[in-house]
């Protein structure tokens, strides 16, 4: 199999940033040339800001995000309830949201954003209604390594994209997923993401590899095994 193509992600960054993408698949078609235009330079205009590389990755991982995002929130007002259990989420009499109650408190608000699982995960209410309708689901193994992946020139952070034309992928249930046009969930290409020390998320000499794509089958170990045998030798996953 042909080697896939390759991204270098920066060696310290402090703040995530990518080019814009629609990972839908085969959607520039059906498109004007501008936005695709506006998107090249994107990635130019990145590359010359970090380097070598337009895709740069937080320090200490990806949980600096969110509290990114708690620290800014606070200097607007924003209030936090740490260590608090999701006992109910509240609606009105015609199911829109209302708050959400923790014990005897109820915090209200306009709009609730929240893993599927608060919400049913497409579980039936007393009602009858469906809050959550579940599309499609993810494969992905986290994979420690005590080496570079091969082939990255010794890279301590790297981005491998294998298209999905190159191992088959599209089949199955992705070809029902056309079928009833939810092609919003994205192409089927499989990506490894790795991290090492450098990024302060591991110990020195270990190496996080993430394998993931969009599952087709009822086996979706077997469809991330490309990506996997990229990996080389893997000390646990």
């Amino acid at each position: 199999m042909p080697w896939p193509s390759i991204w270098m992600m920066s060696e310290s960054p402090t703040v995530t940033q990518r080019p814009a993408r629609d990972v839908r698949p085969f959607s520039y078609i059906t498109k004007p040339a501008r936005p695709t235009y506006d998107r090249i330079i994107l990635y130019t205009s990145s590359m010359a800001r970090y380097g070598k590389s337009p895709y740069i990755y937080p320090l200490y991982g990806l949980g600096e995000l969110p509290q990114s995002f708690a620290r800014l929130s606070a200097i607007y007002g924003g209030t936090y309830m740490l260590d608090k259990p999701i006992d109910e989420i509240v609606t009105d009499a015609d199911g829109k949201f209302v708050g959400v109650r923790s014990g005897d408190e109820t915090v209200k608000a306009k709009q609730v954003i929240g893993d599927p699982s608060y919400f049913g995960a497409g579980s039936k209410l007393e009602s009858g209604k469906i809050r959550v309708i579940e599309e499609g689901k993810v494969v992905r193994a986290i994979c420690f390594l005590k080496h570079p992946i091969p082939g990255t020139d010794d890279s301590d952070s790297v981005q491998v994209i294998i298209p999905q034309n190159q191992v088959n992928r599209r089949n199955g249930t992705f070809q029902k997923f056309l079928a009833l046009k939810l092609t919003d969930l994205g192409n089927i290409d499989i990506y490894i993401a790795m991290v090492s020390a450098t990024h302060n998320v591991c110990a020195k000499d270990v190496y996080i590899a993430i394998v993931s794509t969009i599952v087709e089958t009822d086996k979706p170990e077997l469809e991330i095994r490309p990506g996997l045998d990229l990996l080389g030798p893997i000390h646990q996953k």
